[in-house]
């Protein structure tokens, strides 16, 4: 089987995307203070796909026969069905068949630094995949440095991905030139 480890937001969810569930919420105006994350209807909970950014994930889903795990943290702020429902929604051919776990943050504080959250990434990936032993081909694809920085010699004790591709650019996520074909070359 060969796997897509999708991470949403600059990926999928582009720049100019960002902030649209606020918009939603507001035109809905039911959202109350009190409502938690989960009590908000799911059409207003998160904000939009890019539409060609989807256009990109799609060609790559047809060309590879890959699989979808959602590596994002918006994993926390719903179900599997209802990402399946998201997707299905935003045009995406194929729907997430999982989710990586949900490693609990170890530090109480407010703010990680994106070197500490991609550890919890990582981490997260790389027990799905000792999990599921049936994957032959894989790759993860986020805007997180969770690539092999340092490597294990050097200090590093994640030692990174070795199937990663980043999306740097916020605003253009997995359509940014050059990305589609890096994806492709771990999966063909």
């Amino acid at each position: 089987m060969k796997v897509i480890f999708l991470d949403h937001d600059g990926v999928i969810c582009l720049h100019d995307n960002w902030g649209t569930r606020l918009k939603k919420q507001k035109e809905w105006g039911k959202r109350r203070l009190s409502m938690g994350p989960l009590e908000i209807p799911l059409e207003y909970r998160f904000d939009d796909f890019d539409k060609k950014a989807i256009k990109v994930l799609n060609d790559i889903l047809k060309k590879t026969g890959a699989e979808i795990v959602v590596s994002s943290d918006w994993k926390l702020y719903c179900t599997l069905d209802e990402l399946k429902e998201m997707f299905t929604k935003y045009g995406v051919v194929k729907q997430p068949i999982d989710t990586t776990p949900n490693i609990p943050l170890k530090y109480d504080k407010n703010y990680y630094t994106a070197g500490e959250l991609a550890e919890y990434r990582i981490s997260e990936i790389n027990m799905w995949l000792k999990e599921h032993p049936e994957v032959t081909q894989w790759v993860a694809v986020d805007d997180l440095p969770l690539g092999e920085v340092y490597g294990p010699i050097s200090g590093n004790f994640l030692g990174g991905l070795k199937n990663f591709v980043l999306t740097p650019k916020s605003s253009e996520g997995i359509k940014q030139s050059g990305i589609k074909e890096k994806i492709l070359k771990f999966l063909l």
